[in-house]
């Protein structure tokens, strides 16, 4: 096995299997600390247009990375329909995270959550003309609206706590992989967004990887040779620990 850092961040590590095989098995266990982020008053934050001026590349900031995300992908297409999507939270002074914010509760409130509608391959262009999808369409929503705008954004994948704290409603995208984007802000750095449940993510939520759409991370990529039929089941736990401080 081969282990390398990409461009993006994320640990990557290649293997190969040379034998015949029934069935594979890949099962992770990682053990990571998280903490919520206290964020300002979303109206101090500068109007999206200055900060828009701010995180454009120059030629005095080397090899600064941010300005990849503000370019299309594979999966995150400069749709006008994504623009216009994006305009009303957009309007001229606008704070950058008031407005961000206006953003993903609109994905929220406008999209329903429908984990039969669509699979890796469904175009953003179906997502936005039937409003349903799930967490890794509604990302890839959000990366298309900023990006029109000329705002870096970036896409992350994670997971979210498996059972909810006493008293609070489970999560959508919980037991499976989850998916939300982030955004750059002038002051802050990259400030995360879950438009799936429309909440800044926060101690439920663990980042694994980072790129410009879902191409960039996922978990398992590979090819395999042979007949017959296949299956993939996919589930995930995520349990607190107590803290033995």
């Amino acid at each position: 096995m081969r282990e390398h850092t990409d461009f993006f961040g994320n640990r990557v590590s290649y293997f190969a299997i040379q034998q015949s095989h029934a069935h594979l098995d890949v099962t992770a266990t990682s053990e990571v600390e998280v903490s919520p982020r206290a964020l300002p008053d979303p109206a101090s934050t500068l109007p999206w247009e200055l900060a828009l001026e701010r995180v454009q590349p120059r030629p005095d900031q080397g090899e600064d990375a941010a300005w990849i995300y503000s370019l299309a992908s594979q999966m995150v297409p400069l749709d006008p329909a994504a623009a216009d999507y994006a305009r009303p939270s957009f309007p001229p002074g606008r704070p950058l995270l008031e407005a961000v914010l206006d953003l993903m509760g609109r994905i929220y409130r406008d999209f329903e959550y429908d984990p039969h509608f669509s699979n890796i391959a469904t175009p953003l262009a179906e997502v936005m003309a039937h409003r349903r999808g799930v967490c890794q369409d509604f990302a890839h929503l959000g990366l298309a609206c900023l990006r029109s705008l000329g705002l870096p954004a970036r896409y992350v994948s994670g997971y979210l706590e498996t059972l909810p704290p006493p008293g609070q409603v489970k999560l959508q995208g919980s037991d499976a992989s989850h998916a939300w984007f982030a955004v750059l802000i002038p002051g802050l750095g990259w400030v995360d967004f879950d438009p799936t449940n429309n909440q800044i993510p926060g101690e439920q939520h663990i980042t694994t990887a980072l790129g410009r759409d879902y191409q960039d991370v996922t978990p398992l990529r590979g090819v395999f040779y042979g007949g017959g039929t296949h299956d993939l089941s996919i589930a995930v736990d995520v349990n607190r620990i107590e803290d033995e401080r």
